[in-house]
């Protein structure tokens, strides 16, 4: 199981405002029935790192669906394969030790 956090930042659009596209993004996550958290700088998603790269390229394509003429995308996967991880288990395991 692996964890993908990614951002999305459509360039070019006119407005400094991404709201709308990542109300777009979340639309299409929950389409997809994965497990996910929206945070203040971009999105958590739970899945298998195959499923995940594969989603991303659909999520990738959105902004420019809608207009945007670039588009910077971040991601960081975190793949354990020794154990299940989840979201929110990192930080419960921060907290049992604080």
């Amino acid at each position: 199981m692996a964890l993908l956090q990614l951002t999305v930042i459509p360039l070019g659009t006119g407005t400094p405002s991404v709201g709308e596209y990542v109300v777009d993004i979340q639309r299409a996550l929950e389409k997809e029935n994965v497990r996910f958290q929206l945070n203040d700088m971009g999105t958590l998603i739970e899945g298998e790192a195959k499923e995940l790269l594969a989603l991303v390229a659909k999520i990738y394509e959105l902004p420019f669906q809608k207009g945007a003429l670039r588009v910077v995308t971040q991601m960081v996967i975190d793949d354990r394969r020794d154990k299940h991880v989840a979201i929110g288990e990192k930080i419960d395991a921060v907290h049992k030790r604080l």
